[in-house]
């Protein structure tokens, strides 16, 4: 994963290894052969889904190669960001220099080179239902690759002849099947994951903290989080996260001010950290594998094998990732979910054991973090929206018979979009809490705990008169990215 982030921020030089090269060429030659003997091969010589019965004149090879990439471009919506669209070039490159699609090394060559060199094309959205492949977003890439289309070269949107030319790229003059293979696969949906699946890395290490930081302010036990407790139901997830928070917490004086209290136990939002944050840790784990099979299979169809087989089959299907990443939309929810809960123990004056209305030392003139609970409640409300599986949904396209489809990349939309949410939320709790320790004070929380305490606190200042608190919730995601990036 690591190796993707550094693609996706433009840290990594791309290239094509020459085993690779060896393998493409082994495969070319099986659609020259074919093309060579008049034989009738899917995507080579054929036209496409519904129209695979209608064989193609050897002249027109190179226009129907063509001709798919332009009919197939129809996305529609914004365009995925520059470092969406840096793993979704690598992930197709990557598919075809597996030597199973029969295109030539010259492919895998050019997008290589518009990675290094910062030629991205414009991918809107939308428009894909996840098989066969992502081709609507994929057909948009391949049209820079031919020096169409429309892409960004150091910050400014031109057409792909101009961004290739000012890059000092040589487009590519497509032959048959390279089409075909360029906009066959799940590349898409793939890339959506995998973003969300590192910025979760940090959003799941920020959860533990907001979690810590929230039971110090409220004056809450760490007994929860015995490891005798955790054995008892041995969940991977479990066991790390009660770890992190015995880590967390260790050195506590607060936690040592109030070990004699009368209080019997603290409310699920603080007891049930392990088992919320823990199932979340194991799902995440799930998806990830998942992800990390997708981004090594090949996902083509035809595909071309090096004994001169060509076998038509569903690789291209999404199932598996959009299955996966409507499973990481409703997992990762859950941690807004709980933070938000927490966000209510902190400014409920009722609940916090002792702190003033909505953490403000003047409530009524001051309304504190009255509004940023409410606005860590809308998110949790909207994430409920969001967590509707896509791939529950199919509709039939390409006169029935592309008949059942995975909606990946909705799914991976939403899920992006699900993960933004929650890293909110938790920047919300993250804000709330380090004001509770404020009123806690002359005693430390934890030693990790202080730790963040101050980070916070080097860039945001306790809040004693009302101010925008929006620009605080800003300043925290910020910090979440540079504390755990």
């Amino acid at each position: 994963m690591k190796d993707l982030e550094d693609i996706s921020l433009s840290k990594a030089e791309v290239r094509l290894d020459a085993d690779s090269a060896l393998a493409m060429i082994e495969t070319r030659k099986v659609v020259e052969d074919i093309l060579s003997s008049g034989r009738v091969a899917y995507g080579i010589n054929t036209g496409f889904g519904f129209l695979s019965d209608v064989v193609i004149p050897p002249g027109d090879a190179r226009k129907l190669q063509v001709n798919l990439l332009r009919s197939h471009a129809c996305g529609v919506g914004e365009p995925l960001p520059e470092e969406i669209v840096r793993i979704i070039m690598f992930l197709r490159a990557h598919v075809l220099a597996k030597g199973f699609s029969g295109v030539r090394p010259v492919i895998c060559e050019t997008i290589a080179e518009m990675l290094n060199r910062g030629v991205h094309p414009v991918i809107p959205s939308k428009g894909s239902v996840g098989a066969s492949g992502d081709l609507a977003p994929l057909a948009h890439l391949s049209l820079v690759l031919i020096g169409e289309g429309a892409a960004s070269y150091k910050g400014v949107v031109l057409s792909g002849a101009d961004a290739m030319k000012r890059a000092g790229i040589e487009p590519v003059q497509l032959e048959a099947k390279e089409g075909i293979s360029l906009i066959n696969g799940t590349q898409v949906m793939t890339a959506l994951g995998i973003r969300a699946l590192l910025r979760l890395k940090r959003i799941l290490a920020a959860a533990d903290i907001a979690g810590a930081m929230s039971l110090e302010a409220c004056m809450g036990t760490a007994a929860a989080f015995s490891e005798r407790i955790q054995n008892l139901r041995p969940y991977s997830g479990q066991k790390r996260c009660a770890e992190d928070m015995r880590r967390l917490l260790e050195g506590s004086e607060i936690g040592r001010s109030h070990s004699e209290c009368k209080k019997v136990q603290d409310p699920y939002s603080f007891r049930c950290i392990p088992q919320v944050h823990g199932a979340v840790y194991d799902a995440v784990d799930y998806v990830e594998n998942v992800v990390l099979t997708e981004i090594d299979s090949v996902t083509d169809n035809p595909l071309v094998f090096p004994d001169g087989e060509v076998i038509s089959g569903g690789n291209f299907h999404g199932e598996p990732v959009a299955i996966a990443l409507d499973f990481l939309a409703i997992a990762v929810s859950e941690l807004a979910s709980i933070s938000e809960r927490r966000i209510e123990q902190l400014v409920n004056p009722h609940l916090s054991s002792g702190l003033p209305a909505f953490l403000t030392p003047q409530s009524g003139l001051n309304s504190g973090f009255m509004i940023a609970q409410v606005a860590a409640a809308s998110l949790v409300s909207e994430n409920k929206v969001l967590c509707h599986p896509a791939s529950v949904d199919s509709i039939p396209s390409s006169a029935n018979r592309e008949d059942h489809v995975s909606m990946g990349v909705t799914a991976g939309l939403k899920a992006l979009q699900v993960v933004e949410n929650v890293e909110t939320v938790i920047a919300v709790e993250l804000l709330c809490a380090a004001q509770g320790l404020e009123f806690r004070k002359p005693l430390k929380p934890g030693i990790e705990v202080l730790k963040f305490y101050e980070r916070i606190r080097s860039e945001i200042a306790p809040l004693t008169d009302d101010r925008n608190v929006s620009d605080d919730i800003t300043k925290i995601k910020k910090i979440l990215n540079e504390y755990f990036g």
